[in-house]
């Protein structure tokens, strides 16, 4: 069945733009595979190299992407405790006595009413929360552009996206942090969608 590739209507002069053949099954083409965009459209062998290398390339910035806010919540980590060890609110800079655990229920307990405490850790200041809101949008973005890529069900393409993250997460997770693995503080997400 010919898709585009003749008349249709009288219209056989019409430039339409490339042919974006969608497959719904696993499969193995390769020429008129799109991905994502009508434009990302792969037309021979050559662009099709090319394609897998950017498909690995921007799974590789994915992993980079999750290393590199793991080591920006380190640093913010790092700042917030060296504050509160100095007994100063990172924000304001005043002096905040801590009431947790069992203070809290005396505390509770001595005015009548249940005091709840509040939110668990330490409040982070402006610049480093837009630091890593941005950090974290850049991730789910990446993220769903690869899980879209996936979606093309192209054996091909989805080996440059597991090939991509395998070698970055060689590349960027060279360092554990074994304390936090044995503890189940660092279940990391992989490469889940966000």
């Amino acid at each position: 069945m010919d898709h585009g590739h003749g008349e249709h209507g009288g219209h056989g002069d019409m430039d339409t733009g490339p042919i974006c053949s969608m497959q719904m099954l696993w499969n193995t083409q390769i020429e008129d595979t799109c991905i994502v965009f009508r434009q990302w459209h792969i037309s021979s062998r050559f662009v099709f190299t090319l394609s897998f290398l950017a498909i690995i390339l921007i799974s590789l910035g994915y992993e980079y992407l999750r290393a590199y806010q793991r080591t920006v919540d380190r640093r913010i980590a790092l700042a917030l405790s060296f504050a509160k060890g100095r007994g100063k609110d990172s924000v304001s800079g005043r002096s905040t006595p801590e009431l947790s655990g069992p203070d809290v229920e005396v505390a509770g307990l001595l005015s009548g009413r249940p005091k709840k405490p509040s939110r668990t850790g330490t409040p982070v200041p402006f610049s480093p929360r837009v630091l890593r809101a941005t950090l974290y949008g850049a991730q789910v973005f990446v993220s769903f552009f690869l899980m879209l890529v996936f979606m093309t069900y192209n054996a091909y393409l989805i080996l440059a996206v597991v090939l991509g993250a395998s070698i970055g997460h060689f590349v960027f997770g060279a360092v554990m942090d074994v304390e936090a693995v044995l503890t189940g503080g660092d279940l990391g997400k992989g490469m889940a969608c966000h």
